[in-house]
């Protein structure tokens, strides 16, 4: 009702628009209020998180905190279990897998809910220390902004997988003020393949979104200015390339098996309860563990890694060792994917984004502190520290030029471009060799939806296969006569039969073709059966079986028609390889011009 009321106040102004405004532009001035609504939800809730958070600290003294830490997020979790489940009928819809699945399934309509329930729910779980990004959740936000602003606007379907990828850059570009890393970002990870003609509203929707939060929003998570690198650490930019891809594959294996282990456990509030306690534990044990964690890679960057061991059972000691540093950093840096599954899995709302920057940058600095420490060769641990947050999060998210260009802007400049090269990738190609499905499309490709990393699987994954099976052969029954089997040639439009008994169960295939020679022996036409001429078909296809699987099994078999059979074994009908080619035919051609 509020939709319909929304179209026809604005059906005066779509009109004028259509006289007066070509579609090109109109698509351009739609992707800045697009980028200027992500931008002010993206300061929205980065402003509210960081205030909430000083004044949840601020009446604790500094010896108490680690105690209200460890406290702080069995509140955040419940509190957006309880938001879920009383205001969003238990259907959250956690981080950008689901965008993607929209785009890939859905026609870019993203749920309205994702408008609000995204900030609101990721509010209440990194306030209080949930040890996840806020990334994904205003990524998400900005995606439901561009697709439902579309919806209203009437936009059509191409336009709106667009906007939807606008909304995503924008939301991405005005967290770290860069445009250029929110644009990479919604191709690579959003949108996986576009149109250049489409890039220049994915510029104006990033760069609208950084001015409305270099506007509003004082500073970024970090900032540095780089220098120049020496050519001699090549061999060690190499070394961390390694390194920083064993910890993304790593993180995607350990995220995925506890979030199975979450799925499996019984009981919402057991589950709010159990992931509580223990990621109070793990921030109890690892202070760097609480939030984001972004003030800890700023730490990083400032000389101060001293400080990691502050507020921490390790602060009693009173010479702090570098090794007592360095473990506190190797221990937060391998147990940080463990708090974010914790925190996602038991009820609260974040991503692995932010996650991935935290545990690269702590991955480039006990690199690069090991090797100065053997005095091998002196490094620059900042560049190392930064070297491994874009490593680690091109191996995490299988987004390379997103963790060139997002280093590279954040850093102040492109001294490190090569090196950055050099790292993400090494890391993306040898994460790729032992994860060839990043933590966004894993769990698709689990399902069954197969998007960005296979263009013909992606397309494949697309089409509907119910609507693709022919159900006009005529069916015969094994026990008719040669007889009843010419008369029913006789008024057929095709010349392959399926043999199926009144139980709806295939038990084979009469092809005109093979049996051309009996139909002239009407001697044996009350004789000869239905049984006696049918063969088995070459194969047979469930309804769950993917389109590329069964077009490599015709082409392996040399068939151009194989029956489908549903689960309990009944008799559904046929599907042609000619209609499965042209309709990927027809869905590249529209993927094409989106």
């Amino acid at each position: 009702m509020a939709q319909n009321t929304i179209h026809r106040l604005l059906r005066p102004l779509l009109i004028w628009r259509r006289r007066y405004i070509s579609d090109r532009v109109y698509l351009i001035l739609v992707s800045m209020v697009v980028g200027l609504l992500a931008g002010l939800a993206a300061v929205l809730l980065k402003t509210l998180v960081h205030d909430t958070q000083k004044m949840l600290n601020a009446w604790v003294p500094g010896r108490y905190q680690v105690f209200t830490s460890s406290f702080y997020p069995i509140i955040g979790i419940a509190l957006t279990v309880l938001f879920t489940r009383y205001f969003l009928d238990g259907n959250l819809g956690r981080g950008i897998g689901p965008i993607i699945y929209n785009i890939a399934r859905q026609g870019s309509v993203v749920p309205r809910s994702k408008l609000y329930s995204q900030l609101v729910s990721s509010f209440l779980t990194v306030t209080f220390g949930g040890s996840a990004g806020l990334e994904a959740p205003i990524s998400v936000t900005g995606s439901a902004i561009g697709s439902n602003t579309s919806r209203v606007l009437r936009i059509g379907r191409r336009e709106r997988r667009l906007l939807t990828g606008c909304g995503a850059a924008a939301g991405v570009a005005a967290i770290f003020n860069s445009p250029i890393a929110g644009v990479l970002f919604a191709v690579e990870v959003i949108l996986s393949e576009l149109s250049a003609a489409y890039f220049v509203p994915l510029l104006i929707s990033s760069a609208t979104a950084t001015v409305v939060s270099k506007a509003l929003y004082a500073g970024q998570p970090f900032v540095l200015i780089t220098t120049s690198w020496p050519v001699d650490a090549v061999p060690l930019y190499l070394m961390l390339a390694v390194f920083t891809a064993l910890l993304s594959v790593y993180m995607i294996r350990v995220y995925f098996w506890a979030d199975k282990y979450f799925e499996q456990l019984p009981g919402t509030f057991r589950k709010v309860l159990l992931g509580g306690l223990a990621l109070g534990g793990l921030v109890f044990l690892f202070p760097p563990l609480y939030g984001e964690g972004y003030n800890i890679v700023q730490l990083l960057l400032g000389g101060h890694a001293e400080q990691l061991v502050n507020g921490s059972l390790f602060d009693v000691f009173q010479e702090q060792s570098v090794w007592l540093v360095l473990l506190v950093a190797a221990g937060s840096m391998l147990l940080k994917v463990v708090a974010t599954t914790i925190t996602i899995g038991s009820g609260g709302n974040g991503g692995m984004f932010g996650s991935s920057l935290f545990a690269g940058a702590l991955c480039g600095f006990v690199f690069a502190r090991l090797i100065n420490m053997s005095g091998l060769y002196p490094i620059s641990e900042v560049h190392f520290i930064v070297l491994g947050m874009a490593g680690t999060l091109a191996g995490v998210v299988h987004a390379p030029l997103t963790g060139i260009f997002l280093i590279a802007e954040i850093t102040g400049g492109y001294a490190l471009f090569v090196p950055l090269m050099v790292v993400t990738s090494g890391s993306y190609l040898i994460t790729r060799y032992f994860e060839p499905y990043s933590v966004y499309t894993r769990k698709l490709v689990q399902k069954g939806v197969y998007v960005n990393q296979d263009r013909d699987r992606g397309l494949l994954a697309q089409l509907d296969v119910a609507s693709l099976i022919q159900t006009d052969f005529l069916p015969v029954r094994p026990d008719d006569t040669l007889g009843e089997l010419v008369q029913t040639f006789r008024h057929a439009t095709r010349n392959l039969f399926p043999v199926v008994d009144a139980g709806g169960h295939l038990h084979g295939v009469v092809s005109l073709d093979t049996v051309r020679d009996a139909l002239f022996d009407d001697e044996h036409y009350n004789t000869t059966r239905v049984r006696d001429l049918m063969s088995a078909p070459p194969a047979i296809v469930r309804p769950d079986d993917t389109l590329l699987d069964t077009l490599r099994c015709m082409e392996q078999l040399d068939a151009w028609a194989l029956p489908v059979l549903s689960l309990d074994d009944r008799y559904l009908g046929f599907l042609l390889k000619s209609t499965i080619l042209a309709n990927y035919r027809r869905q590249l051609i529209k993927e094409s011009e989106i």
